[in-house]
């Protein structure tokens, strides 16, 4: 079996995110989701529109995913791939070379965004909508 691990927000859950997912479990067998704890998003300056649990929920029902586990810090990830038995580490192009080092514990894969669509756009485009409502 080839255990695959990617680690993210996953708010505003879009089909960028399906995309990713979709990709990251077509590496291998069995996929796991490191989903940032609401605490953990505060530390990187990130508040998200849903709870925790409410993007956990959601990362459950998508069929590609096998296992959602909390990230609660940087420094989990190679505690996680040893404890999970992970063989892929899979992250979106934007992390390009910022976890290269975990090529020591797996294989280190940086898949492509999709280009058009991202949860920074989706805020941003609200908030000009209810900007132009406003008016």
């Amino acid at each position: 079996m080839v255990r695959v691990i990617t680690y993210g927000t996953f708010d505003l859950l879009h089909y960028g995110h399906i995309n990713l997912l979709r990709r990251a479990k077509e590496l291998g067998n069995y996929l796991i989701v490191g989903l940032s704890t609401d605490e953990f998003n505060l530390l990187k300056g990130k508040k998200s529109y849903f709870s925790f649990e409410e993007r956990k929920m959601m990362l459950e029902a998508i069929r590609y995913v096998d296992l959602v586990i909390p990230e609660t810090c940087w420094e989990q990830k190679v505690e996680d791939i040893k404890k999970y038995n992970v063989d892929i580490f899979v992250m979106g192009d934007d992390w390009k070379g910022k976890f290269d080092y975990l090529s020591q514990f797996c294989k280190v894969i940086y898949l492509p965004r999709t280009p058009e669509i991202s949860t920074t756009k989706i805020k941003y485009d609200l908030k000009e909508i209810a900007l132009t409502k406003e008016k």
